[in-house]
């Protein structure tokens, strides 16, 4: 079976190495134009790219895949890339976090599958990691779905579940659903190879959507009760990170836990290496265990404190 594989990040990544190592043919792979990264801004390869190109794999980054765009460049690439499908000696295309809407024509080229991280159709969309752990779900999974038209819509080809644990934060939740994937994808696509893949439409109900993440998500309200806020840290890291306000000052919070405690929202109830850095909250009280501020490392709360000091301030 020859594939054309369409992903970005390293969750993509992880199943491209997957499909090659398992030795299925690769003749193409389409990955997102290099973004600038980094303090120095500069161009960066993806994570998808970086492992195709290692491999000897062609690679082709179109700003669009919509040739009815009406941006004549993002039209012009469009074209481009559907031509070089079209001459293209494959069986299916695997798409993993790409990044672009694929269009009708690239869907009836030949078959398309997805590997999405929820159990869907919950957390169809950009971002099901960070809202299965921001919302509190007990778990999630991988899906390994056919692609259609509409956002993660199309029937279920294969799906497996994992708990969430209480320290998951979306990096670490992150490599265990990449990890998932890249086995699954493999196991579907020998499935398909011998006939024995069945699809099912997804149910009607239960059907949620993961808006992409914004930086100012990040911004925490401690009028909110200190359980949504320690899941809400949890899912921010790695990205955007959860901030607060400290005297002029924005510290991330990179782990916190809920713990009991009375006091004005944002109020410093203690600060000190023996209790720790507590704050309270709308509800209950936020113990924050690794910190970070502006230029600076992260830390653990001991030598955090050793260069910061919450004296008279308060979390805003």
């Amino acid at each position: 079976m020859k594939v054309v594989f369409a992903g970005t990040p390293e969750f993509a990544a992880v199943a491209l190495r997957a499909l090659h190592e398992a030795g299925f043919a690769i003749p193409l792979v389409l990955t997102q134009p290099d973004r600038p990264a980094g303090r120095g801004m500069q161009l960066q390869a993806s994570s998808v790219k970086q492992y195709a190109l290692a491999q000897g794999i062609e690679v082709l980054q179109p700003l669009s895949l919509r040739m009815d765009a009406k941006d004549p460049q993002r039209a012009a690439e469009a074209q481009a890339a559907h031509a070089r499908l079209l001459a293209t000696d494959y069986d299916v295309m695997v798409v993993a976090a790409y990044g672009l809407i694929l269009p009708r024509a690239t869907l009836d080229i030949k078959p398309c599958i997805n590997i999405h991280g929820s159990i869907l159709p919950r957390w169809r969309g950009a971002a099901p990691i960070h809202r299965a752990i921001e919302s509190g779900d007990a778990e999630t999974g991988v899906t390994i779905m056919q692609m259609e038209e509409g956002l993660d819509t199309g029937p279920m080809l294969l799906i497996e579940r994992i708990a969430i644990e209480d320290g998951d934060t979306t990096g670490s939740l992150h490599d265990k659903l990449a990890a998932l994937g890249g086995r699954m994808i493999v196991d579907a696509l020998r499935k398909m190879e011998a006939g024995g893949l069945e699809a099912v439409p997804q149910p009607e109900q239960g059907v949620t959507y993961a808006a992409k993440i914004a930086k100012e998500e990040g911004k925490l309200d401690f009028t909110l009760p200190a359980m949504d806020l320690a899941r809400r840290i949890r899912a921010f890291n790695p990205f955007p990170g959860a901030a607060g306000q400290a005297g002029g000052v924005t510290v991330k919070i990179w782990n916190a836990q809920a713990v009991e405690g009375n006091g004005s929202p944002g109020q410093v109830l203690s600060a000190n290496a023996h209790e720790g850095i507590v704050v309270a909250c709308g509800e209950g009280a936020l113990r924050l265990t690794e910190l970070q501020k502006p230029g600076g490392k992260r830390l653990a709360t001991a030598e955090f404190l050793k260069g910061f000091s919450f004296d008279g301030l308060t979390f805003e």
